[in-house]
């Protein structure tokens, strides 16, 4: 392809999620173009297409805002899922955030001789290749990437409803029918309530352990994180979860030895925010199976502690996995195999030759929102050294 058919940009972000929108937000303001590069048809795509109409944002509204752009006063403490798809909207337009949109980027390298990063792209809509070239790359892809659903023998031939938690958006159709939720972590959890509220047989596969919190009991740990050590927060959180739930391995629900903020923060596993599970679960609404699923025969499926139970439909919560690994090549150790950054916080977000990574490191929105402005802000002292 001749050079003229290259785009030229100062900074390539891949991906219009939450961490992408906050990073070209801080560059603009900071007085630094850039493009966004989507595989999607809209910006902030996993909130719009990928979660369940009961959503609702699990931390309270000033943890939920991106940079420079709080919530307003009047908005609810806890925002609904359209709330905050509104939200991105706003924001992507408020700070005139560049994107093209339908592009799946298939490569991104550093050519050192021209000092660059040079991204080849496909546009979903013509089939066509596109490259683009910036001094500065940053991946914005997410943690939730590609749904991942385990192989299951048997689960090919199974008669009924087989959806990935992604997939599901309300209990409508369920009434009634037995109902087997794969995967206890935060959506597993509100789908099966969201089913046994709609009166569907529900149960969910709680293999290992968890951390249950309140949305005030975790609130409460993020209001003190700044100042007290996580050892202590990780005290006061689960005394003041064994005040309100009391004892939960009762019910199939086993703590882990690691506190819920040290493993939040050491972990890619969060609590789970109950938003009435627990209660379900305590009344028998929503029964816990505590062995994996181990086979799919017909409609009956099979655990691995050899119990055996008919199910007409199968929800799979478990989870994603990111595939920034297939399309970016570079090996200097800032992406790990699993697609996510590979150092600690917070020496996670710069790598070597203009890499950079917002919102990889599982810190939820607000860490999106540091990634965001620490980038910005040593892109912007590298191109415009003289302002700075």
């Amino acid at each position: 392809m001749a050079a003229a058919d290259v785009v030229v940009e100062e900074v390539i972000i891949v991906g219009a999620g939450q961490s992408g929108l906050a990073a070209a937000a801080c560059l603009s303001l900071r007085g630094v173009r850039s493009l966004v590069l989507e595989r999607d048809d809209c910006v902030g795509s996993l909130w719009r297409h990928r979660t369940y109409d009961r959503v609702r944002l699990h931390l309270s509204k000033q943890y939920c805002a991106l940079p420079h752009a709080p919530h307003p006063d009047d908005a609810p403490t806890y925002l609904p899922r359209d709330d905050y798809v509104r939200y991105l909207d706003g924001y992507a337009a408020r700070f005139g955030v560049r994107t093209r949109l339908r592009r799946e980027v298939r490569a991104a390298r550093f050519d050192k001789g021209r000092g660059r990063w040079e991204v080849e792209a496909v546009d979903l809509a013509t089939g066509e290749t596109e490259r683009y070239a910036a001094r500065f790359l940053v991946v914005a892809a997410g943690e939730n990437d590609e749904k991942f659903v385990p192989e299951v023998p048997g689960l090919e031939g199974f008669p009924g409803k087989v959806i990935h938690s992604s997939e599901y958006r309300s209990p409508e159709g369920m009434r009634g029918k037995a109902v087997l939720v794969v995967g206890c972590g935060n959506s597993g959890m509100e789908i099966a309530y969201d089913l046994a509220d709609a009166v569907a047989v529900t149960s969910i596969v709680v293999r290992g352990e968890l951390h249950l919190v309140s949305k005030e009991i975790w609130n409460v740990a993020m209001v003190l994180y700044p100042y007290l050590p996580v050892w202590l927060i990780d005290k006061l959180v689960l005394l003041m979860c064994a005040v309100v739930f009391g004892d939960t391995a009762r019910y199939g629900l086993r703590r882990p030895a690691v506190g819920p903020f040290t493993m939040k923060l050491t972990t890619p596993v969060y609590p789970v925010i109950d938003v009435g599970t627990y209660a379900k679960i305590k009344t028998g609404e929503i029964c816990v199976l505590p062995a994996a699923v181990k086979s799919v025969r017909g409609n009956v499926v099979e655990f691995a502690d050899g119990k055996r139970h008919p199910f007409d439909a199968m929800v799979f919560a478990t989870g994603y996995r990111s595939t920034v690994r297939r399309w970016l090549k570079s090996d200097d150790g800032l992406i790990g195999d699993d697609g996510m950054t590979a150092r600690s916080y917070p020496e996670h977000w710069k790598g070597a030759n203009g890499l950079y990574c917002a919102g990889m490191v599982r810190r939820g929105i607000y860490g999106s929102g540091e990634d965001a402005e620490l980038i910005a802000d040593d892109i912007s002292k590298q191109l415009r050294p003289q302002a700075q």
